[in-house]
């Protein structure tokens, strides 16, 4: 594997990892463990722009892996967003 290459997955494993902290998925470096669920849309659509502009111009790996970890962060950050829904909703009722 190129450099380039080794570099363009350590960007997108930083990515991916910043997004599942921002789900809740794993705790941030403080230990903490927040939901910030418009930062994790921000990067969906950053992951989205790499594979767009690199169409082509990475490897095959590269291009599987990116792949996937934007489905897994749709996937993730959809099931957050009602997560969410259904917290409000609960949390309503229960004011009433």
């Amino acid at each position: 594997m190129q450099k380039d290459e080794q570099l363009f997955m350590q960007l997108i494993y930083m990515f991916h990892t910043s997004a599942m902290q921002g789900l809740g998925k794993l705790p941030d470096p403080s230990g903490q463990v927040n939901r910030n669920l418009k930062y994790v849309s921000q990067t969906i659509d950053l992951m989205e722009m790499l594979k767009l502009k690199t169409k082509g111009n990475i490897s095959a790996e590269a291009k599987k892996l990116l792949g996937e970890m934007i489905s897994e962060l749709k996937i993730n950050y959809l099931d957050e967003e009602k997560r969410l829904e259904v917290d409000e909703e609960v949390k309503k009722a229960d004011d009433k």
